[in-house]
């Protein structure tokens, strides 16, 4: 096959972790052809999708990882699939994205995730379709509405929906320090909407990403532990990542939720679950690959591969 990613600059990996680059060493291992490209290298012109797209090879160096066979301008309709891996921020510029991106899906690319998908899940709203598995939740710009939420379950935390890393995530105790200005900064004073979510002590034990692939858990996540009194376990956000295998509870969550979203074009989600309760459905560019594959041996991106080349080798019906 080839297949293209749609990534950040290469440059950027940092391959000892990346998930990106997980799946691009194990497509190169099956001898598929792996080309890279940007957003900012998309361009529309005469009605057709093209990019500036390179074809390259992995060296096995890690200091110098990749080598660029060629560049051209290519129809993304002439990959057998296109990968999007761009990470947040999703602000407009990733929107027009992958509106393009949908473009070259009506000219015959097979673009994963679906770009409508991603556009209509966003990644802290769309718990709110699976309400059995979710804390209790308000999504609101009024500070009226947030105030109230607090003064019922005294422990809160506080976010904004377009965010990443754990990036303005803030939590509110009982004595209600700081509420005031939290809620004016995120809301920027009334104009943006932001969740909040009642605290879940099980945070200390870490914020575990559940991988679904093509509507399969991985059976091991990946627990992200908050250090240093942090109430974020994100690993950007300093967090330690454990794997371990998944609890019923979590397995519950996964098995309710994979077949319905696959259904919708998303071959990778990652679940976002603190306790017992689904806290966002990560959509965009899901990690934590190589960490669970390191400690725990279960190969992930294989386990994506294979996904992918069901879906292309033997034309999967999309719905």
């Amino acid at each position: 096959m080839k297949i293209a990613f749609l990534a950040d600059p290469l440059s950027g990996f940092k391959i000892y972790k990346d998930s990106t680059f997980a799946m691009m060493r194990e497509a190169a291992r099956r001898g598929h052809a792996i080309y890279a490209f940007e957003q900012r290298d998309m361009a529309l012109d005469d009605g057709v999708v093209s990019a500036d797209v390179a074809e390259i090879t992995l060296t096995g160096d890690p200091d110098d990882w990749y080598a660029v066979v060629k560049q051209a301008s290519t129809r993304l309709s002439e990959f057998d699939a296109v990968i999007e891996r761009k990470d947040p921020p999703f602000d407009m510029e990733y929107v027009y994205g992958t509106q393009l991106l949908q473009l070259a899906e009506m000219q015959g690319a097979r673009v994963f995730n679906k770009p409508s998908a991603i556009r209509d899940h966003n990644e802290k709203l769309s718990i709110a379709q699976f309400s059995n598995f979710t804390a209790p939740t308000l999504v609101s710009s009024s500070a009226e509405r947030l105030r109230a939420f607090h003064a019922l379950h005294r422990d809160v935390i506080f976010k904004p929906l377009d965010g990443m890393g754990g990036a303005g995530i803030f939590r509110i105790k009982d004595d209600g320090m700081n509420l005031g200005s939290v809620i004016e900064t995120l809301t920027e004073l009334g104009a943006r909407t932001i969740m909040a979510q009642k605290y879940i002590p099980a945070i200390v034990h870490g914020d575990k990403r559940i991988l679904v692939i093509d509507g399969q858990p991985v059976p091991f996540a990946l627990a992200r532990i908050p250090q240093a009194g942090e109430v974020r376990g994100n690993l950007a956000a300093g967090g330690v990542g454990r794997a371990q295998p998944l609890s019923t509870r979590d397995r519950e969550i996964a098995e309710a939720l994979g077949p319905v979203l696959a259904a919708r074009g998303l071959l990778l989600v990652g679940l976002d679950v603190i306790g017992d309760f689904l806290t966002e459905v990560n959509v965009t560019s899901p990690t934590c690959f190589q960490e669970i594959t390191d400690q725990t041996g279960f190969d992930v991106a294989a386990m994506f591969i294979d996904a992918l080349e069901r879906q292309v080798l033997h034309q999967v019906p999309e719905t």
